[in-house]
């Protein structure tokens, strides 16, 4: 890809291969509430006119586009669960297509993770809709059947959801308010309530600390961040992944282990600093501003723009140039320093990215499980040049609203999840996708074989363009 002009004009336990868990390789006091605006930050770009001259700010937000796998059941799977058949479910959608039930709403966000098999979207009011695999009540609806289009979450009804997170079988919500409510699969204490039983509809997690304004999650744990940018980590400890330097193991008989689980939030204190020779430094200046998940591990960032790691190190993810696991957020080298610092970070299941202060972006990880992993961040140098303005994974695949384009890369097998249409299936490298590129993306998620956008409708062409999307109305 060559890199756009200066200012273009007009990324289930099984998921297309083996189970990660079983593969080892402003002043803080000024700062309200409802400040808390979430983990994909509140659009706050330039308003348009309609063909009435009447002006709409992109906040109010716009129409939900969905590409990839509608079969539930298989998505994230090779072979249907033991003891079920395989399930006709939806088809692939490899066009963009508006979901029936959401038709008309103006969508502010939409909400999923590279190990999720359920979605979310938020509308301009800050309702929340829920869909997809549904076996743990990790849609928030009092039920554990799945569910093929969008459905308001009623227990949230009249809260002002910012931001929801979802592991691979829960999902948390946070509030305008600062709140976090959690619901799902709770085994391993994912939920935050304080103990390891599953609820089917969205309960508050056990925290009385300051206003929450970040959450993430990964496989089977979860992280939030306050207003003061102090992180909390809950769920399983497996890999380290909940930075409180453990792996949580423990022997229940001579050949069983278990886990101590983290069942309610608890804070992380330490964050180190290796050096080469093996020495490790105490970092105590730790300001939490981002912080993202892939299924074992977490990438956070400060507000000095520096990048921690720590989780399963398997296939070179947490980019410090080895596999091992790391028990505490440690230090990426390699964005420490004058004009070496990060703006922002992502994750996919068994990769991570990072976005330099320069807009640069890099990769380290692995997005399959055959071939050469990037131990340590390396250049994408098919966007050098482009302005990465959202990011999200699917299990293996990457895509990114980068200028006026929307461009993905990954492995195949896909689904539609890349957006490229049906012709082409995948790309290893960074490739435009033609059915994207006459929208204005105002937000970007993905799940593991599926992936939404939320695009601009102030305009009469930009309604017109929408209109020409097909519906998806479920599987027949």
């Amino acid at each position: 890809m060559t890199p756009p002009p200066s200012k273009r004009e007009a990324e289930d336990t099984d998921t297309n291969g083996e189970s990660e868990n079983k593969k080892k390789q402003k002043t803080d006091d000024e700062v309200t509430p409802a400040d808390t605006a979430a983990e994909t930050e509140t659009q706050k770009e330039s308003t348009d006119k309609d063909e009435n001259g009447t002006t709409e700010d992109d906040t109010a937000g716009g129409e939900l586009l969905f590409f990839g796998m509608t079969n539930w059941d298989m998505c994230g799977r090779k072979e249907p669960p033991k003891g079920s058949k395989k399930s006709a479910g939806g088809p692939n959608l490899f066009e963009p297509h508006r979901l029936k039930s959401l038709e008309g709403v103006k969508m502010r966000s939409c909400h999923s993770s590279s190990c999720a098999v359920h979605c979310a979207a938020v509308d301009s009011t800050g309702q929340v809709y829920t869909w997809g695999r549904n076996e743990n009540g990790q849609l928030g609806n009092g039920k554990k059947d799945r569910v093929e289009l969008p459905e308001a979450v009623d227990a949230l009804e009249g809260e002002d959801v910012v931001a929801v997170a979802m592991g691979r079988r829960h999902t948390l919500f946070l509030t305008a308010k600062g709140e976090v409510y959690s619901c799902g699969d709770n085994k391993m204490g994912q939920l935050g309530i304080g103990n390891t039983s599953d609820v089917t509809t969205p309960t508050r997690i056990d925290y009385k600390g300051p206003p929450i304004k970040r959450i993430a999650c990964g496989g089977e744990f979860s992280v939030i961040v306050d207003i003061k940018g102090n992180l909390y980590t809950f769920g399983c400890p497996e890999y380290g992944q909940l930075g409180h330097n453990t792996d949580g193991k423990y022997f229940v008989t001579s050949n069983k282990m278990a886990f101590h689980t983290e069942n309610s939030p608890r804070v992380v204190t330490v964050f180190v600093e290796k050096a080469k020779t093996g020495q490790v430094t105490p970092i105590t200046d730790v300001t939490v501003a981002e912080v993202a998940c892939g299924v074992n591990h977490t990438i956070m960032l400060d507000t000095n723009k520096r990048v921690f790691a720590w989780g399963f190190g398997g296939y070179g993810r947490l980019g410090n140039e080895s596999p091992k696991d790391v028990l505490v957020p440690q230090l990426l080298n390699f964005f420490a320093g004058p004009k070496r610092g990060a703006s922002k970070v992502f994750c996919g299941s068994t990769f991570s990215l990072a976005v330099n202060e320069f807009g640069v972006l890099y990769f380290w990880g692995q997005t399959k499980s055959s071939g050469e992993a990037n131990m340590y961040p390396k250049i994408v140098t098919d966007l050098q040049g482009w302005e990465i303005k959202k990011m999200a994974c699917t299990y293996k695949c990457i895509v990114t609203a980068a200028d006026d384009s929307v461009v993905a890369w990954g492995p195949s097998p896909t689904f539609g999840e890349m957006c490229f249409g049906e012709d082409v299936k995948s790309s290893t490298k960074p490739k435009e996708c033609k059915p994207m590129e006459d929208f204005e993306v105002l937000d970007l998620a993905c799940g593991i074989n599926c992936t939404m956008f939320v695009v601009k409708n102030t305009t009469k062409e930009q309604r017109e363009l929408v209109d020409e999307c097909s519906v998806y109305e479920g599987p027949n």
